[in-house]
């Protein structure tokens, strides 16, 4: 299992990483990507849509269940992964890269409360595995 240590995770899953530009990429873990099992369907919000950190943005169906992912921080959609509306597998192939659910413009500083480096959320998923 991966946890790039370039990430912040949130202890439901969700991963960011925060780009030159300011904008925020987010997907869900490795570790998540793989309780899940096999993904076949995401819905993905609006561009526009604003949104609160914790409230569930992304439906995400598999095999086994359906789950809704968070968003880690407030901010505006500015951008979904299209190609997951096609080939939500992806998810399950690279959930770090191409795998990627949205880009939210952060509203203001980040908050960081609550998001893990890389070795708290390791334990995290190994404490839950």
């Amino acid at each position: 299992m991966e946890f790039p240590e370039d990430l912040r995770y949130a202890t439901s899953h969700e991963w960011i990483r925060v780009e030159d530009g300011g904008e925020v990429v987010m997907g869900i873990s490795d570790f998540a990507q793989d309780a899940l099992g096999d993904v076949v369907y995401v819905d993905l919000p609006d561009v526009g849509r604003t949104v609160e950190a914790g409230e569930g943005i992304v439906e995400i169906e598999s095999t086994k269940s359906v789950n809704d992912v968070y968003a880690p921080i407030a901010g505006t959609i500015v951008a979904i992964n299209e190609a997951l509306l096609d080939n939500p597998e992806i998810v399950n192939g690279d959930p770090y890269g191409e795998g990627w659910f949205v880009r939210i413009a952060p509203a203001g500083e980040i908050d960081f409360t609550g998001l893990l480096e890389a070795i708290a959320y390791r334990e995290l998923a190994e404490a839950e595995e």
